[in-house]
């Protein structure tokens, strides 16, 4: 189990790991080895909350494709145990961020003494700049 939240966890049934081979420079150990991790999580199959697979769906991440599924390649690593923890982990960040509840934004208005001095810096403002103006006899 993928512990997301002390509620939520996803199975590791629901997680597809593949090895595939490391892009990039490494010498000849990069062209025999396969330590990259490709993870595909498909949100629609899963057993996630439908508010929480909504909320996914939902946001603009280019890790996840318009058929709903998530694909995290990791290759940072050396071993494909730390390429599969970094990839595990990725997902789980990107879970655990549509856990969170977002605020109720509570519209405010500015009050009459900010209101008033924003208008009185103005009107100062105003002049100064009328006073740099030709001379006139």
């Amino acid at each position: 189990m993928l512990q997301i939240t002390n509620r939520t966890a996803i199975p590791l049934s629901e997680i597809e790991l593949s090895a595939v081979r490391s892009q990039g420079a490494g010498g000849q150990n990069v062209n025999k080895v396969a330590t990259a991790i490709h993870l595909r999580f498909d949100i629609n199959a899963s057993s996630l909350s439908p508010l929480y697979k909504e909320r996914l769906l939902n946001l603009n991440d280019s890790r996840i494709t318009k058929e709903g599924i998530v694909i995290i390649k990791a290759q940072q690593h050396r071993t494909q145990e730390q390429n599969r923890e970094d990839a595990l982990d990725r997902l789980k960040g990107l879970v655990q961020s549509v856990t969170i509840t977002p605020k109720k934004r509570k519209p405010t208005k500015p009050s009459k003494t900010a209101k008033r001095k924003r208008l009185d810096s103005k009107a100062k403002r105003g002049q100064i700049k009328s006073l740099r103006g030709n001379v006139r006899d």
